[in-house]
């Protein structure tokens, strides 16, 4: 069954428009989301979107704490930087709520109560997702960009609380794998059944 739009919630009868949705990419790190969202920029099918990518780069070089150092602080300018994307139409981006919650979770230099709070904040925010991707790790090298940590161990527990969190509080969540082209088809396929 497809899922219906803001505006069928609000009373007006009407599926998706491709040309006005919400999509995001949540995965752990150094899965190709950031390269994934690039190719989507290129396709005709996308042309009328915004597309949003990370800026840990940027934000590590403010003094921002990234990874396992992650702070309150740092989360709630993570955290705003997704919700300020939830506030335009026609967006695509490369990191989601999912993302925040997951890696502020596991944060060391987060106190249980600033994890719990700001995750009980912000997941209502997961369900204004028109379409929310999960991309695997499966079949993935991590990549070293300077920025993100390149610990496997850390990776995969970034994919199961991932994961964890997904199926707690968010259903019909489509699974990317594979290469970028088979990525691509994926998800134009998807997109196409939502419209």
């Amino acid at each position: 069954m497809h899922r219906l739009s803001r505006s069928y919630r609000m009373g007006k009868i009407s599926k998706l428009n491709i040309n006005n949705m919400k999509i995001g990419f949540c995965g752990t790190m150094s899965v190709g989301k950031t390269t994934l969202v690039n190719a989507l920029k290129e396709l005709p099918e996308f042309k009328n979107y915004k597309f949003r990518t990370e800026r840990s780069k940027y934000l590590m070089e403010m003094g921002i704490p990234l990874n396992t150092d992650s702070t309150l602080k740092g989360q709630l300018v993570f955290s705003a930087e997704r919700a300020a994307e939830l506030m335009q139409e026609n967006i695509i981006t490369d990191r989601t709520i999912v993302d925040v919650i997951a890696f502020a979770n596991l944060s060391e230099s987060m106190t249980d109560g600033e994890k719990f709070y700001l995750g009980a904040t912000i997941q209502p925010l997961m369900h204004e997702y028109d379409i929310l991707f999960y991309v695997s790790p499966e079949g993935v090298e991590i990549e070293d960009n300077g920025v993100r940590e390149t610990d496997a161990d850390y990776r995969m527990a970034i994919d199961k609380e991932i994961k964890s969190i997904i199926g707690m509080h968010k259903n019909n969540t489509p699974i990317i794998k594979g290469t970028v082209e088979e990525r691509i088809e994926q998800v134009k396929n998807i997109v196409a059944q939502y419209v």
